[in-house]
């Protein structure tokens, strides 16, 4: 026969599709040509397909190929088609014989020039796209076949071009031992322990690994604000299997496959000069950012009033709807960005302002246009503002830390996590600061007490819509924290209170948050 087909997948986003292989051998000049909207990488694949077979022993016939990547109108990006096309190819020449697998098997991997299959990026999405759609198997890289069998298909591991083709062939696969499950490694963040004081901070640290809320510390050089950051992975629980699962797929559709599946909660800390495409996602071919790297995690912004501007308002949506919208001209790729962001400030722009001891030297018009960097919007949709005030000599000289390790913290963050996983049953992501307003409100039991003492706030200091969402979702996660099933006066008011950037904006501490507190 001279023409073939072999079905592959493709890959938008972190979302799976199918693409059929279609090969033709005709008669005429020799010439490899491929269609189908392909990108450069597919393109040269002609040349590494042709090498592979020749060095894996197989004959390139000396014909006219087209191959056809259909449908034709998603853009084919990646190296993943290599080894379908030249399966197709084999059985177009008749050096392997076509039959079910053609139509049950869907087929992904890089080809090297001598025949060995190399691992791609994508496999998990891929895979359960192959399963949703009633594929049998996929065969798949040697190192990809535990992200595969991840996703509830037969994985095919296959090492090499031959391997994959006696496999079609009808041969048995080759035996391979069973790799063992990666156990869930130890907590290898640093220990909330060593930090000596800022106990708001840390009240506020566990808040936020509690209910996912958004964080910003502000202080003074010194005080603390990114050695408390860095703990917060240490007081997040270990990642549940939906969880691991939903963090490999993102990751490896992005290109930071790993064998088997993510086992710890990515922590990403980008530079304060990352530009908003690098930060949010962007580029000719649509690509992931930061925050859809942080995705399940932990997303840290040192020096946020350093920050480029359209860098930080890019970041508003994210923060809101969770996920991203990379739009092109071609296509529009949306990312999932779910995660928790902390970030750390200065008070103005010497950093001084608020400290005890030293004199800060700006000018109220360099501090209002240092504080002006984060805009009203943004700051609104971080639930949690602490200052951070310097540390005494006392805390910062004692032999021993009287703070809490990190392990009796994380124990009361998983406690209420778990409150929260019952409760919020029907949301994909189960925690307070994630699930949709109306499922919110209509499942977080405030007693009318405190309804009122969240009025009385809002009368007083102005509080917009969506801070009033916010302050109440914390309040829900300091009621979970404290075992509590209603949230109560207290827990609204302590909310209220962890909201102080207001008050660093107008140089004093607001008398009637305070008189409400």
């Amino acid at each position: 026969m001279s023409l073939a087909r072999v079905q592959a997948m493709g890959l938008k986003g972190v979302e799976g599709y199918p693409v059929l292989v279609e090969l033709d051998l005709a008669n005429g000049l020799p010439n490899f040509a491929t269609v189908g909207l392909p990108d450069h990488a597919v393109r040269e694949a002609r040349e590494r397909v042709v090498a592979a077979l020749r060095n894996s022993g197989y004959a390139v016939p000396n014909r006219r190929v087209t191959v056809n990547l259909s449908p034709a109108r998603p853009r084919k990006q990646g190296s993943h088609y290599e080894l379908p096309i030249a399966l197709a190819l084999l059985t177009a020449s008749g050096q392997v014989a076509a039959g079910a697998w053609t139509r049950r098997w869907c087929v992904v991997g890089e080809l090297s020039l001598d025949g060995r299959v190399q691992p791609v990026s994508g496999v998990l999405a891929m895979a359960a796209r192959a399963k949703a759609v009633g594929f049998a198997a996929i065969m798949v890289p040697e190192a990809n076949a535990e992200e595969a069998r991840a996703a509830g298909i037969e994985a095919l591991p296959v090492a090499d071009l031959r391997e994959a083709a006696e496999l079609a062939g009808g041969a048995p696969p080759r035996p391979r031992a069973l790799a063992a499950q990666a156990a869930s490694p130890g907590v290898s963040a640093p220990d909330l322990s060593d930090v000596r004081g800022q106990f708001a901070a840390k009240r506020a640290l566990e808040l936020a690994a509690a209910g996912g809320h958004n964080l910003l510390f502000v202080g003074a050089p010194g005080t603390g604000k990114s050695m408390l950051a860095r703990r917060l992975p240490g007081i997040l629980p270990p990642l549940t299997d939906t969880e691991a699962l939903e963090i490999t797929l993102v990751q490896s559709a992005i290109g930071r496959a790993t064998p088997g599946l993510v086992r710890e909660r990515p922590f990403r800390a980008p530079h304060h000069g990352t530009s908003a495409a690098a930060l949010i996602g962007g580029g000719p071919a649509a690509r992931a950012g930061e925050v859809c790297l942080a995705h399940g995690g932990v997303l840290f912004l040192d020096e946020l009033a350093e920050f480029p501007r359209p860098a930080l308002e890019a970041l508003r949506q994210p923060l809101e709807d969770r996920c991203v919208s990379v739009a092109r001209a071609r296509e529009t790729v949306e990312y999932p960005s779910r995660f928790t962001l902390v970030a750390a400030a200065n008070p103005c722009p010497c950093g001084w302002r608020g400290h005890p001891r030293k004199t800060c030297v700006c000018s109220p018009v360099d501090i209002g246009r240092y504080l002006a960097r984060l805009s009203g919007p943004l700051i609104d949709r971080i639930d949690l503002q602490i200052e951070t005030p310097a540390v005494a000599f006392g805390d910062w000289a004692a032999a021993t830390s009287t703070g809490e390790s990190s392990a009796i913290v994380r124990a009361r963050v998983s406690a209420a996590r778990e409150r929260q996983r019952a409760r919020w049953t029907e949301s994909p992501a189960p925690l307070n600061a994630f699930v949709d307003a109306v499922v919110f409100r209509r499942g977080a039991r405030v007693c009318p007490e405190a309804l009122d003492a969240l009025a009385a706030a809002e009368r007083k200091t102005a509080l917009s819509a969506r801070a009033l969402d916010r302050i109440l979702r914390v309040a829900r996660t300091i009621a979970d924290v404290s075992e509590r099933e209603e949230v109560g006066v207290s827990d609204v008011l302590e909310a209220a209170s962890l909201r102080g950037l207001d008050r660093l904006r107008a140089g004093l501490k607001d008398p009637n948050l305070e008189a409400v507190a």
